[in-house]
């Protein structure tokens, strides 16, 4: 079920009115019976795989809290790990790394046929696998109790809200409230209504609009050239932030309706002054989760300069295959990696951010090297990447029929842009402001006519944008 659909408007009414309906000492029910037909919505049959990793985790955390051996504790510890991640690694690694194996023998004079399963990937696998690792991990490890409760740690884990896309919550955070008595907060409440709008703004106003133009060009790179290439880089920079963090926004608003806080998972991540800094503020509940689980067992910074360097980059080839099963994602992952390294070398702690005309370029170097990084992340080959690398400048010594002709080719030509020009000032400008302040509560804040006044500006915007066509998925769905 999509959050841009006409199901979930029906959806989410009916289960808000449920849950606050209903006694507090059932509404977990409430809540877990939503989240399984939230899921089962988009395939049924699947509900299993959530169902099987909630048990296991479930029980792996008991027997973990409960024995004292430490082999068994680790024992139990690998066989959940095993149990869970191999789920993730049938459903999503599986063809990639048997493609991968075939063409590697083949190098050798070995030909060998790949066994392609051709699964359809489970919606939100890669999330809610990581959400129950993190569980079991912490439970061994000491930093929270088990969960006995199975109907509550199950809502834990299925949490409609961020199911399929995340944050990915931590057990300390998301289960204690899931737990807590709730009382309808009606500020709460009201924030997280424009919260959602605001990530329906960004889904809609932007990421769809502006996906038009890069579906017409990485549909079939090789038939552009120029700057036609260049600019679809740029705006699938813009259409993937604010697709997924306007995910973020209505998941993070949805949960506020039902008492409940989740945590930030973007922060104007475009107006970083360094790749360190984008990733304290893109997908940060993914950062720092492998920054947690990976990067700080194996040593993290408290090794040497080499070691540590290591670190950095396994942690960054894991992010990238995290997100998808082709060597595109982890060289995306290689890239960032790299950058961190090498920044690392050169920037200090002291000079992290920079004021002034020094700052904004920063902000510019920063932004260029990250859509540089996209190209690999939305080319389906290393080759369609490359293409794109290099062509990409292609008639740059004649600059006017160099704009003229990418913007034309791309179909940016009279009118077109100007519903998306305001729409892209606007999200910026609300980036920029928030770094500072909350921008939702000065809004919040202002005399009930103006106030309202934004308000249904702001949602005829949003409906002025709606796509005529069927309503798009969110990228990070597939992942």
């Amino acid at each position: 079920m999509l959050f841009n659909s006409i199901p979930f408007a029906i959806f989410l009414p009916v289960v808000f009115a449920l849950y606050w309906l209903c006694p507090d000492k059932f509404r977990w029910v409430v809540m877990l019976i939503s989240s399984y037909w939230f899921y089962m919505s988009w395939k049924a049959e699947y509900v299993v795989l959530i169902f099987l990793t909630t048990l296991i985790s479930y029980l792996a955390a008991i027997v973990i809290e409960k024995k004292n051996d430490p082999v068994i504790r680790r024992i139990v510890l690998i066989v959940s790990l095993v149990f869970c991640l191999g789920i993730l690694f049938f459903f999503k690694y599986f063809d990639f790394v048997s493609a991968s194996t075939a063409e590697l023998l083949h190098m050798f004079s070995i030909d060998v046929s790949p066994v392609s399963l051709m699964l359809i990937l489970p919606v939100g696998i890669s999330f809610y696998t990581f959400q129950t690792l993190s569980y079991v991990i912490d439970v061994y490890k000491g930093d929270t109790p088990a969960e006995y409760h199975f109907g509550k740690y199950a809502a834990f884990v299925s949490f409609f809200p961020q199911l399929v896309a995340g944050p990915i919550e931590r057990t300390g955070n998301l289960l204690p409230q899931i737990k807590a008595k709730h009382e309808f907060d009606y500020s709460l409440a009201t924030y997280g209504l424009k919260q959602m709008a605001w990530g329906y703004f960004k889904k809609i106003a932007v990421a769809d609009t502006v996906s038009i133009y890069v579906s017409k060009v990485y549909d079939s790179p090789s038939d552009y050239q120029g700057f036609a290439l260049l600019l679809a880089t740029l705006l699938f920079s813009v259409q993937i932030y604010c697709d997924f963090s306007g995910y973020s926004d209505i998941a993070i608003g949805t949960a506020k309706l039902f008492g409940v806080k989740l945590m930030t998972n973007f922060n104007s991540p475009y107006f970083s002054q360094s790749v360190k800094e984008f990733w304290s503020r893109w997908h940060i509940s993914l950062s720092t989760w492998f920054r947690d689980y990976i990067y700080i067992p194996m040593g993290g910074n408290r090794t040497g300069k080499i070691r540590h360097a290591v670190n950095i980059m396994v942690t960054f080839l894991v992010s990238g295959l995290w997100h998808g099963a082709n060597w595109t994602f982890v060289i995306w992952g290689g890239i960032h990696g790299l950058a961190q390294i090498i920044e690392g070398m050169f920037i200090s702690k002291k000079n992290l951010r920079s004021k002034g005309i020094i700052g904004a370029i920063r902000c510019v170097l920063c932004f260029a090297f990250c859509a540089f990084a996209w190209i690999f992340f939305v080319s389906d080959s290393l080759s369609e990447a490359l293409y794109v690398i290099t062509n990409m400048f292609c008639g740059a010594s004649h600059p006017l029929t160099y704009f003229a002709d990418g913007f034309e080719a791309v179909g940016l030509v009279k009118g077109a842009p100007v519903y998306l020009i305001i729409s892209l000032v606007l999200m910026a400008a609300f980036d920029l402001c928030s770094m500072r302040k909350d921008v939702i509560e000065v809004i919040s804040s202002r005399k009930k006519v103006v106030r309202w006044i934004i308000y249904v500006v702001f949602v005829l915007w949003i409906i002025i944008n709606v796509p005529c066509t069927d309503t798009s998925e969110f990228i990070y769905f597939q992942f």
